[in-house]
């Protein structure tokens, strides 16, 4: 057998109708649509009709769609007390984890799996998270949580949420474009990790809580979190220049750059520098936008590398007053829809993914009785 890529680089292992990339182009389409247009004339709740219904909705049909998301955003008063009941230091990512995997408590049937009860569970998943996602931020904080307010769409509300307060209409469109740009992006690793367990016949719930589970890492959900770190302990920008001579020194990873698929420009990364940008004049300070500009024209310069989705994303972030530990569960409340949409077509035409792996360790080795047995260094992982 032929030694396999490493990280299952370039392989395809199944076939989607959801998202298309072509990483040499920078480009990135839902369902056929670009990405660049859809940040800029749609919003998030459109998004996801199209993610889950495969086209965009009339006007009729987004009117119903909206009316049923927004329904499902309020959670019970047990499940409320549940996960206050988790104690305050437990890390974001975990907390929401374990949220998502008592969800299943509270569905009055987890165990059917057609399509119109995954559909439910989707609209449920989708509108819950980001109710999850700001109650966890605000209990934790001794704050108590925000009811949502179910005339405001998904973006907006999210921030009242959060805040406590309506956004003002330039939060409200950074947000709506953050979460548009996170919304699906093929077979990544949590989208597959899902898409695994629902290969299983387990239900949504189970199979959201692993794609939670796996975006919780620093090389996926967590790397916009890493990159403010980053840009925190750099601190000015006079500073960035010396950091990053010494991190390419050092051979160290300048976090936000490069990826995976794209070769060229992401071009979610594009769309957030504008953003960013706009935010910095208006909002400020514009140190933030300055030291990340900077480092992305140093990159290019000496490494050849663009920025990817995490690098911007975590300015706008920051400039929309979001603490640092939160970015990654805004990914996952942006890509759950993504998930979903994902796990139900995983559902619709499912074969268990069981894949090879290409074994080098020893082989016909001889069973010695336990006194016979000579003391060896322990095996070590390979």
């Amino acid at each position: 057998m032929n030694e396999p890529l490493a990280g299952l680089e370039d392989v395809v292992v199944t076939s989607s109708a959801i998202t298309f990339i072509d990483g040499d182009k920078g480009i990135l389409r839902y369902r056929g649509y670009d990405v660049n247009e859809l940040a800029e004339k749609s919003n998030y709740e459109e998004v996801a009709y199209l993610l889950i219904f495969g086209r965009l909705p009339t006007a009729p049909e987004f009117a119903a769609f909206t009316k049923e998301l927004r329904s499902y955003r309020p959670v019970s008063a047990d499940f409320s007390k549940l996960i206050a009941s988790l104690p305050s230091t437990l890390d974001p990512m975990a907390w929401l984890r374990t949220a998502v995997s008592a969800l299943e408590a509270y569905n009055q049937d987890s165990t059917d799996l057609s399509a119109s009860a995954n559909l439910h569970r989707t609209l449920r998943l989708t509108a819950q998270l980001a109710t999850i996602t700001a109650a966890i931020d605000r209990i934790r904080k001794g704050k108590p949580a925000v009811s949502p307010d179910l005339t405001l769409d998904h973006a907006a509300n999210f921030l009242y949420m959060l805040t406590g307060q309506k956004p003002d209409a330039l939060s409200h469109r950074a947000m709506d474009i953050a979460l548009i740009l996170q919304a699906d992006h093929e077979l990544n690793a949590s989208t597959f990790a899902g898409r695994v367990t629902v290969s299983t016949l387990s239900d949504m719930y189970s199979a959201v809580t692993t794609a939670v589970g796996t975006l919780k890492g620093p090389l996926h959900g967590g790397a916009n979190q890493r990159v403010m770190e980053m840009l925190d302990k750099i601190g000015s920008v006079d500073k960035v220049e010396p950091f990053v001579k010494q991190q390419l020194a050092e051979k160290k990873k300048v976090m936000g750059f490069g990826h995976r698929v794209y070769t060229n420009v992401d071009p979610r990364a594009a769309i957030l520098k504008h953003m960013a940008r706009e935010l910095s004049e208006k909002v400020g300070p514009s140190k933030w936008y300055e030291m990340s500009e900077l480092m992305e024209g140093m990159m290019l310069r000496e490494k050849k590398l663009n920025p990817n989705l995490d690098f911007y994303s975590a300015t706008v972030y920051r400039y929309l007053a979001i603490d640092v530990d939160l970015f990654p569960m805004i990914f996952a409340t942006s890509r759950v829809v993504g998930w979903c949409t994902h796990f139900m077509e995983q559902y619709a035409n499912n074969r268990l993914i069981r894949p090879l792996t290409h074994y080098t360790g020893p082989q016909w080795l001889k069973y010695d009785a336990i006194d016979r047995r000579k003391v060896m260094p322990a095996p070590v992982s390979q």
